[in-house]
């Protein structure tokens, strides 16, 4: 009896030692990181310009680095929502048409970003692909420098819901929960830009953003 107890209490053990090893993973990680915010759009659409600009004007909007948090939890070892929290500025120049003439001065805008992610089984290190929605919300936006004498007086952009393609790879850097981690998300978003000349809507146009986001930091799971 004595021998088949101690048998049954080795088996026990073989059995809870991946359930702790699981466990030490953590349901939850939170990633700093730094991130490239690098804007891919152009004009698509000019819905009105009374102004009215050369037929060839085209915009780009400067890169942006930014500190990022990331939240994760993870459903199982395999799957895993995200979330990220950043806020990132931009101005907007003319590149063709009014080449270098500022546009559109100190816009901020918060993408909240939801991903579904895959985690592949490959071992000690940890890549994976996701997919989501995200939420551009626009908390500021000024005329650039070169509309103010046009006589604008407010620019808008609209808020509006995209998608986001994701992969990445966490490196884990021993058994703490502590590891590096690199993310590339890419966007597909579009924005309404208006410029008003008082309450005049002096230029409508439609811009395709679509940024491609780099990140690269550390994370801890929990």
């Amino acid at each position: 009896m004595t021998k088949k107890f101690a048998a049954a209490l080795v088996g026990l053990a073989c059995l809870a030692t991946p359930a702790a090893a699981a466990a030490e993973e953590g349901k939850v990680q939170i990633k700093l990181l730094g991130t490239a915010v690098l804007p891919d759009g152009k004009i698509t659409e000019y819905r009105t310009d009374i102004v009215p600009l050369p037929a060839n004007t085209q915009t780009e909007a400067n890169d942006n680095v930014i500190p990022t948090v990331a939240i994760e939890y993870f459903f199982t070892d395999n799957f895993s929502v995200e979330t990220i929290c950043c806020v990132t500025q931009h101005d907007v120049d003319a590149i063709s048409g009014l080449p270098g003439a500022e546009l559109v001065s100190d816009a901020r805008v918060i993408p909240a970003t939801f991903t579904a992610k895959y985690h592949l089984p490959v071992g000690g290190v940890k890549p994976y692909v996701g997919a989501g929605v995200t939420y551009f919300l626009w908390i500021n936006d000024e005329p650039g420098a070169a509309t103010i004498p046009l006589g604008v007086t407010d620019t808008d952009f609209s808020n509006e819901f995209g998608v986001v393609l994701q992969a990445g790879l966490d490196i884990p850097v021993g058994d703490s929960g502590f590891g590096i981690s690199f993310d590339a998300k890419k966007y597909f978003v579009d924005t309404t830009s208006r410029w008003y000349a008082g309450d005049v809507i002096a230029i409508e146009t439609v811009h395709k953003l679509d940024p491609w986001v780099l990140s690269a930091g550390v994370a801890y799971r929990f």
